[in-house]
């Protein structure tokens, strides 16, 4: 059965809108920050990524993200592009057509998006992640389909902008079950999503 994890960048007040500043959010570029530090904490930072990647089985995205990542990764190369590029994707979206769906192996999800992920969860053995759909991680997180949260938190207060969780149907406890330092000081927080009995 496949556990599906949103992992992310968030600032501390919980921001993950425009990291890159490509958006035109005012107080977007915020990842550039830490992009911009030493090596050392950048080389810390894609390998935990690329360990991630390496033992994901698919990905699911919303449209934007999809599109976002294959302009970006789809021409590169090394073992992190690699693995992205021909990993499964599954694209929750009800106006991406199928024949534009072509970074790498897609399948565009139009139907029921609680239908075709807990379908996702049922058929695939391993991690399926989800990378930066943050409408998308709220709806699955407001219907109990996200198993587990992997935050890397920057020392940021953005103060506005969109937040990695919206309105849930009711409270959500989670379990912090890692806690590590990434580089010199970049907080990895991973939780576990509490069933109740």
């Amino acid at each position: 059965m496949a556990k599906i994890v949103i992992s992310t960048n968030t600032s501390l007040d919980g921001v993950v809108q425009d990291p890159d500043g490509s958006e035109g959010f005012g107080r977007g570029g915020w990842f550039a920050g830490f992009a911009a530090m030493g090596s050392s904490d950048r080389d810390a930072w894609v390998e935990v990524e690329t360990g991630e990647a390496m033992r994901t089985q698919a990905l699911l995205l919303g449209r934007h993200s999809y599109e976002w990542f294959a302009t970006r990764w789809a021409a590169r190369g090394g073992a992190w592009a690699d693995r992205l590029n021909n990993l499964p994707k599954f694209v929750v979206s009800s106006s991406l057509p199928a024949e534009a769906a072509t970074w790498g192996p897609t399948t565009v999800l139009a139907g029921d998006v609680v239908t075709a992920v807990t379908t996702i969860k049922r058929e695939i053995d391993g991690d399926v992640v989800v990378y930066a759909s943050y409408q998308l991680g709220q709806t699955l997180m407001a219907r109990d389909l996200v198993d587990e949260l992997r935050l890397f938190v920057h020392p940021w207060v953005l103060g506005d902008g969109k937040r990695l969780f919206g309105a849930t149907t009711d409270r959500k406890p989670l379990r912090l079950t890692s806690c590590t330092t990434v580089g010199d000081g970049l907080p990895f927080l991973t939780y576990e999503v509490v069933r109740s009995a």
